[in-house]
């Protein structure tokens, strides 16, 4: 049995673990939710405003998250043949290394339309 979940669009807001804002793109054009476009599991987003970050054995560079890339979006709910991300969605912030930081967090997402 599949869950549903809401749908992020570019309306939602989404911290990295640390505090920092993700900047929401997309390159869907075809599906809005209250006029705000789906975000796909494809998109790959920037973090703006993260504080520097020591990793644990990593030694003292400061490693603060830059991007998030998305690794499992809806199983049934795509645009073009590409899963949409839901609030359930998993992704990973990741530092300009490519250093895995931990997950983005969903703070708001539109209460309208879910997928699964």
């Amino acid at each position: 049995m599949t869950m549903s979940d809401y749908i992020l669009t570019t309306a939602s807001t989404l911290m990295c673990p640390h505090g920092g804002q993700v900047q929401l793109s997309t390159s869907n054009s075809q599906a809005n939710i209250q006029g705000s476009p789906a975000l796909l599991l494809s998109d790959r987003h920037s973090v703006s405003g993260c504080p520097f970050q020591i990793p644990i054995g990593t030694g003292t560079k400061p490693q603060p998250c830059t991007t998030v890339q998305w690794l499992v979006g809806a199983s049934q709910t795509k645009v073009g043949g590409v899963p949409v991300l839901l609030q359930s969605s998993v992704g990973l912030c990741l530092s300009a290394e490519q250093i895995p930081q931990g997950p983005p967090s969903v703070v708001q997402v539109q209460q309208v339309v879910k997928g699964s």
